[in-house]
């Protein structure tokens, strides 16, 4: 009975062996993260809560930021190799060199709204002579300022804009120190779970189709060169690992909301509430042509605004 008993322990060994070997095989791909309850940071926890990456042949690495600004420097130094982020912030990396491409979309621009709990204020023309707590340096501001400037409001000089991040912006709404407020999801139903006087004045989406006819987009995806040299598989198998993390939000809201609530301290419901109200809307799609036509309107649009000098080259846009 030993010889048995050895060969049996001999291939329990080997198949150990093999599965460790397959789970070292799988490439690794790194991710930018946030330390606030926002889409970067809540997608990505819900990403590897489930296992999408694994199902998808690879291992995601979360590498965790403090900040936006340090945030983006994980993508351009290649501490990172994909990061959610603005257009037309990639727009500003591209023309500086970083070699990137945008690979998918991520968040629709209904993620981006501007809250008040003044009764009078009921516009962004409303906001003139008054103060707006906003992140000035964000791609969210360029979007914003684009559609005030198509309604002729030049928010530098026709509103007092406190530059603020997302979570000081909300800090000085609730203090009364600030007529209004620009913030994104779901920090926005967080705000108006916490006061119901508030009320949005200002809704990006609603806005750029008004201004455009079409889409536009707040958050994509965007992947260093040398990524996709090293795997050219890895756009594609991101993509279907966040298109499921989208479908499992949709599919089990309730499930998604436990995860940002252990992994991100995202008071219970607020996730949910957001998804509900169509506030946080993530759609995850390769850039085909509709999605390439409506990102490159946003760089020209960019352009004429004045953020950026000029239009990046074709090849910021990924495409097989």
């Amino acid at each position: 009975m030993i010889r048995p008993i050895r060969i049996l322990a001999a291939l329990c060994v080997a198949m150990l062996c093999a599965t460790a070997a397959f789970a070292q095989d799988k490439p690794k791909i790194k991710v930018g993260s946030l330390t606030i309850p926002v889409f970067a940071p809540i997608v990505v926890n819900l990403l590897k809560a489930r296992g999408f990456d694994a199902a998808h042949g690879f291992d995601l690495e979360v590498v965790k930021y403090p900040s936006i600004s340090a945030y983006y420097a994980g993508l351009a130094t290649g501490e990172v190799d994909v990061l959610l982020g603005g257009p037309t912030y990639y727009q500003k990396l591209r023309l500086e060199g970083v070699p990137i491409k945008i690979i998918s979309t991520g968040a629709t621009l209904s993620d981006l709204v501007v809250l008040t709990k003044n009764p009078d204020i009921k516009s962004l023309a409303d906001l003139k002579g008054k103060q707006l707590a906003a992140d000035m340096g964000s791609g969210q501001f360029q979007i914003m300022s684009i559609y005030a400037s198509s309604k002729k409001i030049d928010l530098k000089k026709d509103v007092q804009v406190v530059n603020a991040n997302f979570a000081v912006a909300r800090a000085q709404l609730a203090a009364g120190r600030v007529d209004a407020a620009m913030v994104i999801e779901p920090i926005a139903t967080m705000m108006m779970k916490q006061d119901p006087g508030l009320k949005v004045i200002f809704n990006a989406n609603d806005a750029w189709k008004e201004m455009t006819g079409s889409n536009g987009w707040e958050l994509v995806y965007a992947m260093r060169e040398e990524t996709i040299k090293r795997m050219p598989d890895a756009p594609q198998k991101f993509i279907a690992a966040m298109q499921d993390v989208a479908s499992f939000m949709v599919k089990d809201t309730d499930a998604a909301d436990k995860i940002a609530n252990e992994t991100t301290k995202l008071p219970p419901g607020v996730l949910k509430a957001a998804i509900a109200s169509k506030g946080w809307d993530f759609q995850v799609k390769p850039i085909a042509d509709a999605e390439r036509k409506e990102i490159w309107d946003m760089f020209e649009r960019a352009v004429k605004a004045g953020f950026h000098p000029k239009l990046p080259d074709e090849g910021i846009l990924y495409g097989p």
